[in-house]
């Protein structure tokens, strides 16, 4: 079916069943490829100790694979947005879910911390483009209606997340009751001949185990994304590069006129949320146990707390996108943001008060970035270089902010850093999104403005002057022209009158016609009062 333009912005696939059947497989499939990336990027935290022993390493050695993958992820992100402009998105998609494929089938079988590095810088590359390409896309396909969608998507990645460690932890303990059972019969037949070989056994038979678990984990999920990719395939014979790029090109005159200061603001605005949500998750459980002096499990519950509620609250929203606006779920989010973190830097002393804040501030930071992309789109169109710039500023908020509130709680051991960021993060959020506000409506006014100046000149104009003298001297055309006709015409008159006198053989003309062609074309005699009389034939002739 024909893809067609929708008022809100984007690309419709139809309006019979066909087409809503296609809108729908590009929402499922996209939902499915951000379980993939969920599942991608959360699988390295339990992997991590298996990886470092891989390469030969210890874990605090080889912290630069986080580095590799997030410059991976900015340039992916990049050059995602360059690429939604030249060619189907659906195609890019599945080429990137390609990538993310290769990059973790090939990561169980690398022995080198370099080669590692780069095979993360692949990974986070492929889920950059991924990143900012179904954001672009589920705009194109649902255009005003995106937000429901939009909210599914990032809650399907909170999902991927989730089951990642799961996945991870079944292989592992699938293998380590075997594992144990071979340490314990290898020591039991070597320990009293020879003891270090029994030991290097032992650690032989660990790392054997290790890498299988490890090796299923990642081959699990790299075969997942390969399935989703041959999705993303059979849309792309779906639909066309060639109206994709029509339906962008159609609404650029929907570009407001400070669309690129309107996008700066919620670069900054997506820079201070998502910096804000990564660093209150990563330090939350290390703030509980240092300043409020909680047990391991209660800190551990703390953090289960604010994950839970952000989870959470992202599928509900995936049903109040249907009846709120994106403005007001963002209106909603803030000033949840605002008071929890309000609560978290002054009254966290108050068990109940830290608990509360902790799953309110989990709750409003939920919603805001697939809200934020929503409500633009109302104002202006999301292109691909547009939503990279979302994508990019999110991922430097996720990687700055925490190493600057790191860095400051290292520097003040007695101050709790950690919630007066989270404080100053939403003070910035909640002063941005005004300014945001403001100047998305303000293009939209001076437009109103001007085209009302253009008609109220338009019809000054047009009761000028001007126009009055040049209407009349169309009548003086007019009558000039009118005037030469009638000249004409009593001449042929005239000369008519004259042929037929000389036509009638041996007499002289007519005496009786000459006073009427003098009443005719002669002078008009003068009447009693001294008016002279209309000229009969003019008048007659007119």
């Amino acid at each position: 079916p024909e893809p067609e333009a929708a008022a809100g912005g984007g690309w419709r696939c139809g309006r019979c069943a066909d087409g809503a059947a296609l809108r729908w497989c590009i929402s499922g499939t996209l939902c499915a490829s951000f379980v993939g990336l969920g599942m991608s990027i959360a699988v390295l935290g339990p992997t991590f100790p298996t990886l470092a022993a891989n390469v030969g390493k210890n874990v605090s050695d080889i912290y630069y694979i986080f580095v590799g993958r997030s410059l991976g992820s900015l340039g992916g992100s990049v050059v995602g947005g360059v690429l939604l402009d030249c060619m189907n998105a659906t195609l890019l998609l599945a080429l990137s879910m390609l990538g993310t494929m290769a990059g973790l089938y090939a990561i169980p079988w690398c022995k080198e911390s370099l080669l590692l590095t780069v095979l993360m810088s692949v990974i986070g590359g492929s889920m950059g483009i991924l990143d900012t390409g179904a954001n672009v896309l589920a705009l194109f396909t649902w255009g005003s209606e995106a937000g429901p969608h939009l909210q599914a998507l990032h809650f399907s990645f909170a999902v991927g997340a989730f089951l990642a460690p799961i996945v991870a932890q079944m292989d592992m303990g699938s293998s380590q009751s075997e594992e144990l059972a071979g340490a314990e019969k290898t020591n039991q037949s070597v320990f009293k001949s020879v003891p270090t070989a029994s030991a290097a056994s032992t650690t032989a038979a660990l790392n054997d185990h290790q890498n299988k678990a490890f090796l299923w984990s990642y081959i699990f999920i790299g075969t997942y994304i390969l399935l989703v990719s041959i999705f993303f395939f059979v849309l792309y014979s779906k639909t066309s590069s060639d109206r994709d790029k029509s339906k962008a090109s159609a609404h650029k005159d929907r570009l407001a006129k400070y669309h690129w200061p309107l996008v700066g603001l919620l670069f900054v605005f997506f820079l201070f949320y998502v910096g804000a949500e990564v660093t209150y998750g990563s330090y939350v459980y290390t703030y509980a146990m240092v300043f409020a002096e909680m047990t391991e499990s209660e800190a551990a519950a703390l953090n289960s707390v604010f994950w839970g509620t952000f989870a959470v609250c992202r599928g509900a929203a995936i049903f109040g996108a249907a009846f709120l606006s994106p403005a007001t779920m963002i209106v909603m989010s803030l000033v949840c943001s605002a008071s929890s973190s309000t609560a978290l830097a002054f009254f966290a002393h108050y068990r109940a008060a830290l608990w509360v804040g902790t799953a309110v501030y989990g709750a409003s930071m939920a919603t805001i970035f697939p809200s934020g992309i929503a409500w633009i789109e109302q104002y202006t169109v999301v292109e691909g270089k547009t939503a990279s710039l979302f994508v990019v500023g999110a991922a430097l908020g996720e990687m700055c902010i925490p190493v600057a509130v790191g860095y400051l709680q290292g520097r003040f051991h007695h101050i709790p850093v950690v919630v007066y960021a989270a404080f100053a993060t939403s003070l910035v959020t909640v002063l941005l999104f005004p300014a945001m506000y403001k100047l998305a409506n303000l293009p939209q006014q001076r437009d109103l403005q001007e085209v009302t100046d253009r008609e109220t000149q338009k019809t000054l104009l047009s009761n000028s002057g001007l126009t009055e003298e040049e209407e009349e001297e169309e009548h003086v055309r007019e009558w000039n022209d009118a005037d030469f006709e009638v000249v004409e015409m009593n001449d042929k008159l005239k000369n008519s009158l004259t042929d037929t006198s000389f036509r009638i053989p041996g007499q002289s003309p007519a005496p009786s016609l000459q006073p009427h062609l003098d009443d005719a074309l002669g002078d008009p005699p003068v009447v009693a009062g001294g008016s002279p009389r209309r000229q009969n034939g003019i008048v007659d002739w007119e």
